[in-house]
């Protein structure tokens, strides 16, 4: 049996029933990623940049279904205007996973910025942000988070701990072997 954190976001997603998930690949989402995809009553769509899944998640509401948006916490930067815009202003209901990079063991110095930013920079364009610091953390999160969004009409957002999703090793005298 599967005890991958993924499996119980995929259970709440459906239970929440979320019918849309829009996402930029990334590897600490991808067992989430092809658990979405794998299942029939999920559209998947895969996104050049983490606002195009903003916008679909406004898209989706307005067309009578629930979504979520999965994205690595590199990617935020590029939805700041679309949520603070669209989903704050027009008080639609957002929910994102973000797999955060920047933190616990992180070897790349290019992540530790925008990791360090995410959670102050969401916090202050109004979304509620969720910290899943344990693998065990995180289908409570994204229950909790779901509800939330879909009942409240909230921005919000379940930051998955780089503890939970693991550290990469980044090579600086190797660039071939840097990731």
């Amino acid at each position: 049996m599967d005890d991958h954190w993924s499996v119980a976001a995929h259970r709440h997603f459906k239970a929440a029933g979320v019918r849309q998930v829009a996402y930029v690949p990334d590897g600490g989402l991808t067992r989430l990623i092809e658990r979405c995809r794998e299942d029939n009553a999920i559209e998947t769509v895969m996104c050049a940049t983490e606002e195009e899944g903003v916008g679909l998640a406004a898209g989706a509401w307005l067309g009578g279904q629930k979504a979520a948006v999965l994205m690595q916490s590199s990617g935020v930067g590029n939805t700041v205007n679309a949520i603070a815009s669209l989903v704050t202003s027009a008080q639609f209901p957002f929910f994102a996973i973000v797999t955060m990079r920047g933190q616990w063991g992180e070897g790349n110095p290019w992540q530790v910025p925008m990791g360090q930013a995410v959670a102050p920079v969401l916090e202050a364009i109004g979304v509620k942000v969720f910290h899943a610091d344990t693998a065990e953390d995180v289908g409570a999160m994204v229950e909790a988070g779901l509800r939330m969004a879909y009942s409240s009409d909230q921005a919000v957002a379940v930051l998955v701990s780089q503890r939970v999703i693991g550290s990469k090793v980044w090579v600086a005298d190797n660039k071939e072997g840097a990731q």
